[in-house]
């Protein structure tokens, strides 16, 4: 049995899910292509919730590559360890809605940054981050750090495409090295975000059957709105919303 959280986030989201809003970068990569920084999530399963615009989310996983249109009302979701380049086919918007919110930001997400790069901890996280605002100088390091992400992420989909996995099941092992250490802070996070709200509805249950739901007593409502908006994400402008549980990542992310 698992010990309940020392510490219960207040007002989480359902779920304990992390929300943001993106707008599809249009910025144009060394294949041609407009979108974001290619990556993939090392515990947690994103999805896109088109809102807006059109495009696709490339992505490579065990069982190859793919490339998956998106439209507005359409979804796509992909499980840890699936790498994910949104592109842009003309003002693409979605919603992001995210597992296990606070890891993202606190680094489970890893670029596709050549292998002598995720090789060297202090090089990979120099590149990784950004600087601090949304300015001309933050633009340019995003555009940078998208395209080191490309230049990666091209190499891993040419071998996988042509049945070669190796490359991709390395960078995955790589990836897994580098925020190895980072792990016992991931575990607070979640244990006091996604497993606090699971105990809290097996509480509620407990309640139920006993037929004493005095919890319902604490029924109320919340509203929240984008408490910064147009930083420069992984995949492209982001709005996003301060919310229990979650650092914003105009760092890291």
């Amino acid at each position: 049995m698992v010990n309940p959280p020392e510490t219960v986030l207040p007002h989480p989201l359902p779920g304990a899910i992390g929300l943001s809003h993106l707008s599809a970068y249009e910025w144009e990569a060394a294949d041609g292509v407009c979108g974001g920084s290619p990556h993939l999530h090392l515990v947690c399963t994103e999805a896109y919730v088109v809102t807006g615009g059109r495009g696709a989310v490339q992505t490579l996983s065990p069982d190859g590559y793919r490339d998956i249109p998106l439209e507005p009302g359409s979804v796509a979701w992909f499980t840890p360890g699936t790498v994910h380049r949104m592109v842009q086919g003309g003002d693409l918007r979605i919603t992001v809605l995210m597992q296990n919110s606070g890891l993202p930001e606190a680094g489970d997400a890893v670029f596709t940054f050549p292998p002598a790069v995720l090789a060297d901890p202090e090089r990979y996280a120099a590149l990784a981050t950004l600087p601090s605002g949304t300015g001309a100088e933050v633009e340019q390091a995003a555009r940078r750090r998208r395209d080191l992400a490309v230049e990666g992420y091209l190499g891993l989909r040419e071998a996988l495409v042509a049945g070669d996995s190796g490359p991709y099941t390395e960078f995955q092992r790589a990836a897994a090295r580098l925020v190895r250490e980072k792990v016992p802070r991931w575990r607070e996070l979640w244990r006091a975000g996604a497993l606090a709200a699971a105990e809290r509805t097996g509480a509620q249950l407990d309640a139920l059957l006993a037929g004493q739901p005095s919890y319902l007593g604490e029924a109320t409502a919340y509203e929240t709105a984008p408490t910064r908006l147009g930083g420069f994400g992984m995949c492209g402008r982001r709005d996003e919303y301060s919310l229990p549980g979650t650092t914003l990542p105009y760092g890291g992310e």
